[in-house]
């Protein structure tokens, strides 16, 4: 039985992985249900004495069950930005609700531009799909 169990766990595992990997560059951020897709390109990270600058970086993102965050899972053991509001600017760009100089936010299909400031640490990134 416990055979069984994990041949059935693995299966769900790889079906899961296999889900989430499969959304295409030509999906749009903006108006699908179910978004997730990876961005490549410069990043950076300052907390302090913590400093992070990749030029071959990646943010991951994904769409949370609300329909109005997101998350963003960064490379090279950056910290994650989680549960980020969007609204829709234009046809098919995103940006965070309550953009300003200390945090925005900008998504589309090709392209990811972040400049978030928050509790005295700084993330940005200059990324395309």
């Amino acid at each position: 039985m416990k055979n069984v169990f994990r041949i059935l766990g693995a299966f769900i595992f790889a079906f899961a992985l296999l889900s989430i990997s499969s959304c295409s560059k030509d999906d749009d951020p903006v108006d699908n249900d179910f978004f997730a897709g990876t961005y490549k390109g410069r990043i950076t990270y300052n907390a302090g004495s913590t400093t992070k600058e990749v030029d071959n970086g990646s943010v991951f993102v994904t769409k949370v069950a609300s329909g109005t965050k997101y998350n963003f899972a960064f490379s090279d053991n950056i910290p994650n930005i989680n549960d980020v509001e969007f609204e829709k600017k234009g046809d098919n760009v995103l940006v965070s609700v309550g953009a300003n100089d200390t945090v925005y936010i900008r998504i589309d299909n090709n392209t990811l531009k972040i400049a978030y400031l928050k509790d005295g640490k700084t993330w940005t990134a200059n990324c395309t799909r």
